[in-house]
């Protein structure tokens, strides 16, 4: 009979733990509040700098410094400790906001995005490790919860956020208030986050598999912005070849970067970064296009298809909030729910957008959020819990990790589908009607091996 004793919402406002659980709410706001709010402002930014061809750039270049911070990010906190390693990622962060506020040029900008993307990743991926090293083990399902709320919230308030900036044709103030978040989050750091202890195995920087991922997030980057679909295709499949062999490369390499296990589907851990990859891949498309094809096909207003799509966060956020007070025996269930409802609902969401009333588009687009949701703490934990004790801080920061590598990937590949369907000036509603089903289930492939994935992950224990 088991003894755990069940946690509470209460637990986590426990002295020692609120200003803690704080910390990283506001660590994780940072990352997906930036991208929101710099997306909907980025229209005012080209009028200002110019430079409206380099916009896939601006987004390219912070993915990119994400992706290697995020990777990176558990080997730097054995190196350095949690609480350094969190330092350095909080000042770049900093820095790269205030690189992007002062920008005189386009290029700059770019720049500053780039290292605000290094900052973020880092902060991101720390987090992750934090919740390892500072809450104890029940509390992580009520912690990764409130995580994807943040997320969920972040969503709806970003563009709303970003659009009062724009109105009042005052976008360097988005980067001014992120630059004041950021001292908030590092002077908050030196205070509540724990130094961490430092690995005598740690030395050593794992240069080969950053050089891979960097190759490879550059040409998938790339792949959505060369004019030429082929290009963009062949660019888009190489780079996903070349991020696969990171597997192999990491596995044979003196200084790891990811779990030993990464690449083995028969563990946990490689079953769970394969479902979280493959998944987020599968759906980042809906987010991508969707809010264009709302607008074009009902006549809709940009706020209203952006409230729309927000439904994927709605879901993500209700349903990780019911996932979290689940009992853990139910996690195997929430895991093949999840991934299941994923699946279905980008199937679903391949047909709604382009033919359907935003009503059906509501609903479908909230299934897939719903499966976030539930599959996502379950996972997690059970990725975490699977590691081994000297892997935990490597094994925590890869699961936002292979989030980003995901979006990455399938931003890329849509972007190539939708310039070889004739998407690449614009969406007209006849072609957006005969063809669009294709581009949305261009990475339904993608989806179905996520949900493998997380089946396999919810019959498995370690």
């Amino acid at each position: 009979m088991s003894t755990e004793t069940p946690a509470s919402w209460r637990d986590l406002m426990a002295p020692g733990l609120a200003l803690r659980f704080g910390l990283l709410c506001l660590g994780i706001w940072l990352n997906a509040a930036d991208t929101l709010v710099t997306v909907t402002i980025m229209p005012s930014v080209g009028e200002d700098l110019g430079g409206y061809q380099y916009f896939g750039w601006a987004v390219a270049a912070y993915l990119l410094g994400s992706i290697i911070a995020g990777a990176a990010a558990g080997r730097l906190s054995m190196v350095l400790g949690l609480r350094q390693a969190t330092l350095v990622a909080g000042a770049a962060y900093v820095i790269g906001c205030l690189a992007s506020a002062v920008a005189p040029d386009f290029l700059t900008f770019v720049l500053g995005r780039l290292v605000q993307g290094l900052g973020a990743g880092g902060i991101v991926a720390l987090c992750y490790v934090a919740i390892a090293v500072m809450f104890p083990q029940r509390l992580w399902g009520k912690v990764f919860g409130a995580i994807s709320a943040v997320w969920g919230v972040a969503t709806v308030l970003g563009p709303l956020v970003g659009g009062v900036f724009a109105e009042l044709d005052f976008w360097r103030g988005a980067f001014w208030m992120f630059v004041v978040q950021g001292m908030v989050f590092v002077a908050a750091s030196v205070l509540l986050m724990e130094k961490g202890e430092r690995s005598e195995r740690s030395g050593g920087v794992p240069v080969p598999q950053l050089l891979v991922l960097t190759v490879a997030v550059v040409m998938i980057a790339s792949a959505g912005i060369v004019a030429s679909p082929v290009m963009g295709g062949v660019l888009a499949l190489f780079g996903v070849l070349v991020m696969a062999s990171l597997l192999r490369v990491n596995a044979v390499a003196r200084t790891p970067l990811l779990p030993r296990s990464a690449g083995d589907l028969r563990r946990a851990a490689g079953a769970g970064y394969l479902m979280i990859f493959a998944l987020e891949a599968a759906a980042i498309g809906l987010s991508v296009y969707g809010p264009a094809f709302i607008q074009r096909q009902h006549d809709a207003s940009p706020l209203f298809a952006g409230y729309v799509v927000s439904a994927i966060a709605g879901g993500w956020t209700v349903t990780a909030l019911l996932a979290a007070v689940v009992p853990q025996r139910l996690d195997s269930v929430m895991i093949r729910l999840g991934a299941t409802c994923v699946m279905v609902g980008t199937v679903w969401s391949a047909w709604t957008l382009p033919h359907r009333s935003t009503a059906e588009i509501f609903l479908s687009l909230l299934l897939v959020g719903c499966g976030f949701g539930l599959t996502w703490g379950p996972a997690a934990k059970r990725i975490i819990s699977a590691l081994p004790s000297d892997e935990t801080a490597m094994g925590s920061s890869s699961i936002p990790t292979a989030q980003m590598i995901g979006g990455a990937a399938g931003a890329a590949g849509v972007g190539a589908a939708a310039n070889a369907l004739g998407f690449a000036h614009g969406i007209e509603p006849a072609t957006a009607t005969a063809v669009g089903s294709w581009l949305f289930g261009a990475l339904i492939p993608l989806s179905l091996i996520g949900w493998l994935a997380g089946w396999r992950l919810g019959g498995m224990k370690r």
